[in-house]
């Protein structure tokens, strides 16, 4: 998959490396702000949405240019870069459902009000190590550091 000639993996990558952290301190925010959930509960469950997309169409282009390029397999930092890839898809896979969950009991109290907001802010602060840890070793597969 190109786009104008360059492959689409390392210009989707772009998204997930903003979405999912802008998503994951949104979440973070909606969990430590309790008087500021009414206002973070839709922009949070929307960039939550925008990027579990992101990732994964950010892993699905990463392994389609892996199959398209092979030789790139054999350098240094690209089986890190695939493995923390393939976690942080789960990740964000749940921290989206437990976005999803959160905002759909927004008026739950007590102990399910509890324990979705120890999910959300565990699955975002997940998230956002796992992508800056994803995209940190993508950068050192392709420039060499």
């Amino acid at each position: 998959m190109e786009v104008n000639g360059l492959p689409l993996h390392p210009l989707v990558v772009h998204a997930a490396v903003v979405f999912g952290p802008l998503a994951a301190l949104l979440a973070v925010g909606y969990v430590a702000l309790p008087g500021r959930r009414d206002g973070l509960r839709w922009p949070m469950l929307g960039l939550a949405l925008v990027a579990g997309v992101s990732v994964l169409a950010a892993y699905l282009t990463g392994r389609y240019f892996l199959t398209q390029r092979p030789e790139l397999a054999q350098l240094p930092g690209v089986s890190t870069h695939r493995a923390r890839a393939k976690v942080t898809l789960v990740v964000t896979f749940v921290f989206t459902v437990v976005a999803i969950a959160s905002a759909w009991l927004h008026t739950r109290t007590g102990a399910v009000r509890l324990l979705l907001a120890a999910a959300l802010g565990v699955s975002a602060l997940a998230t956002l190590v796992m992508v800056v840890l994803t995209g940190d070793a993508g950068a050192r597969a392709v420039w060499g550091q």
